[in-house]
C-alpha cells in the first residue's frame, strides 16, 4: 500500500508567502489572533482560524464560522493571492530555528493507510477538537493545516532531498519569530516518482503532532465515500496534507507543569516527601533537567533538582515504553500519591507550559496567587514517541513540544 503521493498544491504566490503563512490554528487563542490578523487582510489566519473575522459572541464552533473560512478562502484564489499547481507534484519545506535545522517533505497521505495503522498514532483525541477539524476541512472542502509526520531516517531519501535544495527555493522568509522558512516545489517529474517510490517502500510513518487533523481527515473520507456512489479510492478526499521529516533532525522540548496547590503540604514537608524516591539538591540559578529521569520543581522562589534515587530506578520498569517515560513517573510518585492528581487532561489544579517558553516562565506563573510550584522535565525522545507508536500504546498526555512549529498557508491540500 502506498503511504504518500504527489497532488495539486493550492499556495500563495512567491512574494505574498510571507505575508500569507501564518502560527497554526491550535497554539494561539482567539484574542492572539485577531491581533495578529486584524492588520494583515491576507493573514492564512483568516482561513485557518476564521473566527477571527466574527464577533465575539459568535462561539468558535458555530457553522458561520465554519463558513466564513470556505468565503476567505475563496477570496484568497479569486483575488489570484492563492493559486493552484498544473501538474501533482511534492514540496520541499525546511524550517531553521537557531542552531536548529529541519528539512521535510511535503506530501499527501494516505487515509487508508492511517486507518491500517501504518501510520502510526501515539495519542488520543478530545472530541470537541477533532469535531471542529471535520467541520472545517468539510466545509473548506480542503486541508489547510498539515499534519507533522516523521520516519526513521534513510540515506536514500536524505540524497534526494539534497538534490531539490540545490535549486533556488520558491519561497524564502524569516517569520515573526526568528524562524527561517525555505519552501520547494519539485518540477523534475522523475525526482518526484523517486522519492515517492522511497517513501513508500518505508514500513511506516509515524503521526509526531496533528492527530486531531489526522483523524479528521479520516472522518471526512469516509463521509464522502458513503455519498460517493462512484467511489474509486483515487478522490483526494482519500488523502491528507502531511510534512514528513527524519526522525534524527525532529526537535522536542520539555513540556512542563504548574500546580495550583501542594495539597495542603509546606514546601519543606512536600520536599521531605519526595525524598522518598528522588535525591534533592538545592540550586542556585535555575534548575533545567540536563537528563532523562532528572527533573526540577520550583517553589517558593527556590529551584531544586530531584533525581531518581536508587530505591525509584529500582521499581522503574524499563521495558514498558510508556511506564518508563519522565511524565508517568512523575505522575506515578509525585502527581498522584502526593497531589492526589490522578487524570492531568481533565484536573484543575494541573496545567503545562511548552519549553519554548523556558523556565522563567515557570518562576512569572507562580509569582502570582494562581499557581505554587512547578515542574521542569527533560524533553521526550523521538525514539521514544515511536517504540510507544509502535507498540500501539499511547503516550500522558501533554508529552512532546515539538519545534519549530509549521507554518499553515505555504500549500494546500484541495479535496475538489
Amino acid at each position: 500500500m502506498k503511504l504518500i503521493r504527489s497532488f495539486r498544491g493550492v499556495r500563495p504566490i512567491a512574494q505574498l508567502a510571507a505575508k500569507v503563512a501564518s502560527h497554526p490554528y491550535d497554539v494561539l487563542n482567539r484574542e492572539e489572533a485577531y491581533e495578529l490578523a486584524k492588520d494583515n487582510a491576507l493573514s492564512f489566519l483568516h482561513i485557518n482560524k476564521p473566527e477571527v473575522d466574527m464577533p465575539d459572541e459568535v462561539s468558535v464552533y458555530d457553522p458561520s464560522v465554519y463558513a466564513k473560512g470556505r468565503e476567505n478562502l475563496e477570496r484568497f484564489i479569486s483575488e489570484g493571492t492563492l493559486k493552484q499547481d498544473d501538474t501533482a507534484t511534492l514540496y520541499v519545506y525546511k524550517q531553521v530555528m537557531g542552531d536548529h535545522q529541519q528539512i521535510g517533505l511535503v506530501a499527501a497521505a494516505s487515509v487508508e493507510a492511517y486507518d491500517q495503522d501504518l501510520i502510526k498514532k501515539h495519542e488520543f483525541t478530545r472530541p470537541v477538537k477533532e469535531d471542529d477539524r471535520v467541520h472545517h476541512m468539510d466545509a473548506l472542502d480542503a486541508q489547510v493545516g498539515p499534519v507533522f509526520l516523521t520516519y526513521k531516517a534513510q540515506a536514500s531519501i536524505d540524497a534526494l532531498i539534497a538534490k531539490v535544495i540545490k535549486d533556488a527555493p520558491d519561497y524564502d522568509f524569516e517569520a515573526d519569530d526568528a524562524t527561517q522558512h525555505v519552501f520547494w516545489v519539485i518540477r523534475d517529474e522523475e525526482l518526484v516518482a523517486a522519492v515517492e517510490g522511497e517513501v513508500n517502500a518505508l514500513d511506516c510513518l509515524y503521526v509526531a503532532d496533528g492527530h486531531h487533523r489526522s483523524a479528521a481527515a479520516s472522518r471526512v473520507k469516509k463521509l464522502r465515500q458513503e455519498a460517493n456512489p462512484n467511489h474509486t479510492g483515487d478522490e483526494p478526499y482519500n488523502y491528507f496534507l502531511t510534512v514528513l521529516f527524519p526522525h534524527n533532525q525532529m526537535q522536542i522540548l520539555d513540556y512542563n507543569r504548574l500546580v495550583a496547590s501542594l495539597n495542603g503540604h509546606s514546601v519543606n514537608e512536600f520536599l521531605g516527601a519526595l525524598a522518598e524516591n528522588f535525591n534533592i539538591e538545592l540550586v542556585e540559578g535555575q534548575a533545567k533537567p540536563s537528563k532523562a529521569r532528572e527533573f526540577g520543581f520550583y517553589a517558593g522562589k527556590q529551584w531544586y533538582l530531584l533525581s531518581a534515587n536508587s530505591n525509584l530506578l529500582e521499581t522503574i520498569d524499563d521495558t514498558d515504553p510508556v511506564a518508563s517515560l519522565d511524565v508517568s513517573i512523575l505522575q506515578e510518585f509525585v502527581f498522584a500519591p502526593l497531589l492526589n492528581i490522578f487524570d492531568q487532561r481533565t484536573d484543575s489544579n494541573v496545567d503545562f507550559v511548552g519549553g519554548i517558553r523556558g523556565l522563567t516562565e515557570l518562576e512569572r506563573r507562580t509569582a502570582g496567587d494562581e499557581w505554587q510550584a512547578a515542574f521542569a522535565l527533560y524533553p521526550t525522545s523521538i525514539e521514544s514517541l515511536m517504540d510507544i507508536a509502535d507498540a500501539g500504546e499511547v503516550m500522558p498526555p501533554k508529552s512532546t513540544w515539538f519545534e519549530p512549529k509549521l507554518k499553515s498557508g505555504l500549500v494546500i491540500h484541495s479535496l475538489k
